[in-house]
């Protein structure tokens, strides 16, 4: 089915941050596969545990213990601060469990219609239940009538999330840096005052890490950075390091919403998909790692604020650890494929935010040349 639109290039290989196509050109991957291989590809660790697993046992039903999903599981546990892990094989299947929880929640305390607030500009997924949750009209488009249960409100506003709210009312759901609305960051308060309104009024906190998780932001998770911790957070893409996985994690009352026969995966959680989790969040957990983030990524913003901060047509250079957006007064679409010709993966979002989602594990170089190519090619354009 045509929903990607025809491919430029085939890619038959990757190595470090560099994939390589089908004609031998080698490019720059400065997306990680949209935020998935923050490890880069081919990472030795990645491919012993997928090797090792696919010889041992690939799959085994979810009726029985699966030894590498109770490591993960306990792993999460750690880094999060979460008590309970479903996991899924995707990011929408995460949000999806974020969502049955939240809704039983409200039926568990005798609310029949329960009502999740997200936010403008929101991506949460494309099946049914995510694509409701979403805040973007266009990807709605042609799938009506949505699921109900969703409000939408301005992003890093408490003020609206305030007025949207009613007697059914059992959750807020946001992205703590909107990644598809355009790496929109909110302001440093704005975290902890969802926590706060959402403990005042007995509501759910949901967190979707899917693209901010893993390292992405310098942290683990980047509620990490505003010292609170969510009542359900997600997380998938950068979890596998390309292998299809996704988790929902919840802590006190949410943990224990889901009981038997509520909610269940055939393949989610799996052996093959656990283990190789299992040993990305090993690589995950090394300091130097999200250090190697955090820094690079001051280093991208630095280079590109300093080239083009006083560029007309550039409004605003914006981002967290390597989770970055130069927004420009134009749709830039075009770029994409400019790129791709200067030998660097990116895209745009929002029709007119370039977005740079780098490997963890970039170096001096990389970084430098990721800045580099990306003024020249904006300034180009907006000659």
């Amino acid at each position: 089915m045509n929903t990607y639109g025809t491919p430029a290039v085939t890619m038959i290989k990757g190595e470090g941050a560099f994939l390589t196509d089908s004609e031998g050109r080698r490019y720059l991957d400065a997306l990680s596969g949209i935020a998935v291989c923050g490890l880069g590809y081919s990472h030795p660790a990645v491919t012993q545990a997928l090797s090792e697993q696919a010889a041992t046992l690939i799959h085994c039903s979810n009726l029985y213990g699966i030894e590498p999903q109770q490591k993960l599981g306990a792993a999460l546990r750690d880094i999060s601060g979460m008590d309970k892990v479903f996991f899924s094989n995707s990011g929408a299947e995460a949000n999806e469990a974020a969502i049955k929880i939240a809704r039983k929640f409200g039926q568990d305390k005798g609310i029949t219609a329960p009502q999740v607030i997200c936010t403008q500009r929101s991506f949460h997924g494309r099946t049914m239940a995510t694509l409701s949750a979403t805040g973007n009209s266009k990807i709605q488009t042609g799938f009506a009538p949505l699921v109900s249960g969703f409000v939408h409100v301005e992003y890093d506003s408490i003020e609206a999330i305030e007025a949207a709210a009613n007697e059914h009312t059992v959750a807020v759901m946001v992205e703590p840096i909107q990644g598809e609305g355009g790496v929109r960051v909110p302001s440093d308060t704005y975290l902890n005052a969802l926590r706060s309104l959402c403990d005042s009024k007995g509501w759910l906190l949901i967190l979707d890490e899917i693209q901010t998780g893993n390292g992405r932001t310098g942290r683990y998770f980047a509620y990490q950075q505003a010292g609170i911790l969510p009542d359900v957070v997600t997380t998938a893409k950068g979890l596998g390091n390309g292998v299809p996985i996704g988790a929902c994690l919840a802590k006190g009352q949410a943990a224990n919403v889901l009981q038997p026969g509520n909610h269940g995966s055939t393949f989610g959680g799996n052996p093959l998909a656990t283990a190789t989790a299992l040993a990305v969040v090993s690589e995950l957990r090394k300091p130097e790692l999200l250090e190697n983030a955090a820094n690079q990524g001051e280093r991208i913003l630095g280079l590109l604020k300093q080239e083009l901060a006083s560029c007309a047509g550039v409004t605003d250079i914006r981002g967290r650890g390597l989770m970055i957006g130069v927004e420009l007064d134009r749709d830039c679409g075009e770029l994409v494929a400019q790129a791709r010709e200067a030998g660097l993966l990116i895209n745009v979002t929002a029709g007119n935010v370039v977005r740079l989602l780098p490997p963890l594990t970039i170096t001096d170089d990389e970084a430098t040349h990721i800045a580099d190519t990306v003024t020249r090619l904006i300034k180009a354009f907006l000659s």
